[in-house]
């Protein structure tokens, strides 16, 4: 391959759908079927990855806690049965609201039920008024990180098959027993989300296959520091995924794609290799059917 052609393979993007937000019109009646069509239209139509938040009220950017918001792996169950080639994935479960094996068991089940095309997108979570509204307990930032690592290190420990006693820095596993097991292999990808130099980039180093990041100033910098960690824990960068958050609206006409291009390009050059984000009234699916035409073949083409 010569120089020219490395360096576009390396610059290629891929979308992913972020579905953030279940307020269509039809009330809660509505949601399973206009759900189902954006995701086989999403599916179809070449994004990568469907993805959806771990919260169990709206979040503050988006909304008020009012608005409708579903269950992250029941929903994703049900995008499942929905697809049939893009990868599912919660950006980010709060490791925080379930215990490190039933997480390790959701995660397979959904691996399992999706034909391998599961995800496991976890961070050390944030949001206690939702957690304290539902009476979750909500414990202090670097309890919350012990509690991330050791689901971490039970999920890869079930997914090698190693059933051995496994002592973490919050939890004791006295038979971590995976059956059946996940069918990607040697595990289902991990995803870790979150932008802290010390605790969470760390993370990505030691245990994940993805990083995912905001495109805020200074994302760099994050990479650079990333890039640090990977060395210290002798990862290779370049095997972690570089994905960002974004939001998308391609205009009723497709009138803004170019200018989503122009915004991407740079975000590639610096590694990113999957942008992740809602999409402006999903629910009328012409939004969708515009990236699939216009814009995912064009950040592909970068």
């Amino acid at each position: 391959m010569d120089d020219i052609a490395l360096q576009k393979s390396r610059l290629r993007m891929k979308i992913g759908l972020q579905i953030p937000s279940f307020t269509w019109p039809g009330g809660a009646k509505e949601i399973a079927p206009t759900l189902g069509k954006i995701a086989r239209t999403a599916d179809q139509g070449g994004f990568d990855l469907i993805g959806v938040m771990d919260h169990f009220f709206q979040i503050q950017s988006l909304g008020p806690p009012e608005q409708e918001m579903l269950e992250a792996y029941t929903t994703l169950g049900y995008l499942a049965a929905n697809t049939s080639r893009a990868r599912l994935v919660t950006v980010v479960t709060g490791a925080p609201y379930r215990y490190p094996g039933v997480i390790a068991k959701i995660a397979t089940t959904l691996d399992i039920l999706s034909g391998g095309r599961g995800m496991l997108g976890i961070g050390a979570g944030w949001n206690e008024y939702e957690a304290k509204s539902l009476g979750i307990p909500f414990s202090s930032v670097p309890e919350r990180f012990d509690w991330l690592e050791d689901t971490l290190r039970l999920c890869l420990q079930m997914w090698k098959g190693d059933e051995s006693r496994l002592e973490g820095k919050k939890f004791v596993f006295e038979r971590p027993l995976s059956s059946p097991q996940s069918l990607t292999r040697p595990h289902p990808r991990i995803m870790i989300g979150g932008m802290g130099e010390q605790k969470t980039l760390r993370l990505v180093a030691k245990y994940a296959d993805a990083c995912n990041l905001f495109p805020a100033p200074g994302v760099q910098h994050k990479l650079d520091v990333l890039k640090k960690h990977c060395e210290r824990e002798k990862r290779n960068y370049d095997d972690i995924e570089k994905t960002m958050m974004y939001r998308f609206d391609p205009g009723d006409r497709g009138e803004n794609v170019g200018q989503l291009v122009d915004q991407l390009r740079p975000f590639a050059r610096m590694g990113f290799t999957t942008a992740i984000g809602g999409v402006r009234d999903v629910w009328k699916i012409k939004p969708l059917e515009i990236m699939a035409r216009e814009l995912i073949p064009a950040v592909a083409a970068f």
